[in-house]
Formats: C-alpha cells, structure tokens, sequence
C-alpha cells in the first residue's frame, strides 16, 4: 500500500475517533467520498493497525445504534421549522 495512503488512513482514523464524527462528516472534511472513507475504515485499516480498527469498529456500532433516535431528532426540527411560517 502506498504510504500516502497509510498516512490519509491513519488520519482519518484519528479525526474520527477525537471528534465523534460519521463518515459522511469526515469525508467532507478530507475533501474525498464517503465510499473512499468507508473502504478506508474496513479494509485498508484493518491491514494497517488492528487495534485503531477495532476503535473504530466500535464507533461505528454506536453510530447504528443511534441512527433511529437521530433520524427522529431530524424529521421533529424539519417539521417544527414548517410550521412555524
């Protein structure tokens, strides 16, 4: 693996855990797609440190198990801000 790679690996791994940021934050953030962050995080981190992986992964499962609640949050604000005009 290329190790401009590694390195843009490693530090989205970094940013995601230091700042609880979903996938699609961090992909705006590094200025790549959320598919290139995703196969980073599954594959290519695997590979590279096991233990940064597994933190990760660890993440991302709090991240499914919260994804209703905040789906909710966001369906209540947009139909707040409707009717208020």
């Amino acid at each position: 693996m290329k190790r401009n790679i590694k390195e843009r690996v490693l530090k989205e791994a970094n940013l995601l855990i230091e700042k609880k940021l979903t996938i699609r934050e961090l992909a705006d953030i590094i200025g790549v797609s959320k598919s290139t962050v995703h196969n980073d995080m599954r594959n290519r981190l695997k590979l590279i440190n096991k233990e940064l992986y597994s933190d990760i992964n660890n993440l991302f499962l709090d991240h499914i198990r919260i994804r209703h609640y905040l789906g909710g949050l966001s369906t209540q604000k947009k139909y707040k801000k409707n009717t208020i005009k």
